[in-house]
């Protein structure tokens, strides 16, 4: 699963997520996309699991390019645990996706397939998305 090498700090804020950059909101790479219609933490098992999805449906045909990578560390703390002492250990990197930002590309398959491949993968992602052509 994706995840970084190394990080330089072990826990981190959790933050907000606003769309205020511009950056990843149109396609690059590929034909076709799938493009979040909503703010959200996607986690690396998350993303592994719609990728796999889509390689398993073009049956290694085309090209894929994932877009996003989960480079912040989410904690949690261990069940039936009080409150307090601290933020509690690693359990997750996670990727904050702003509403509009495209999570995969996919180009040399025909457009049922890709838009096909999408739908199945989005299954496995918690949030909405539309599919994209260029």
């Amino acid at each position: 699963m994706l995840q970084p090498k190394r990080i330089k700090h072990r826990k981190v804020h959790v933050g907000r997520l606003q769309a205020k950059t511009s950056r990843g909101f149109d396609l690059s790479f590929g034909s076709f996309g799938l493009k979040v219609l909503e703010s959200s933490f996607i986690n690396s098992k998350q993303i592994e699991s719609a990728r796999r999805t889509m390689t398993r449906f073009i049956q290694r045909g085309g090209k894929i390019w994932i877009r996003i990578f989960p480079d912040k560390p989410m904690t949690a703390k261990p069940p039936e645990v009080g409150m307090g002492g601290g933020a509690g250990a690693l359990k997750e990197f996670v990727a904050a996706v702003p509403a509009g930002r495209i999570l995969f590309e996919m180009d040399g398959v025909a457009e049922q397939i890709a838009k096909e491949a999408f739908r199945l993968a989005a299954f496995k992602l918690p949030v909405k998305t539309k599919f994209i052509k260029r």
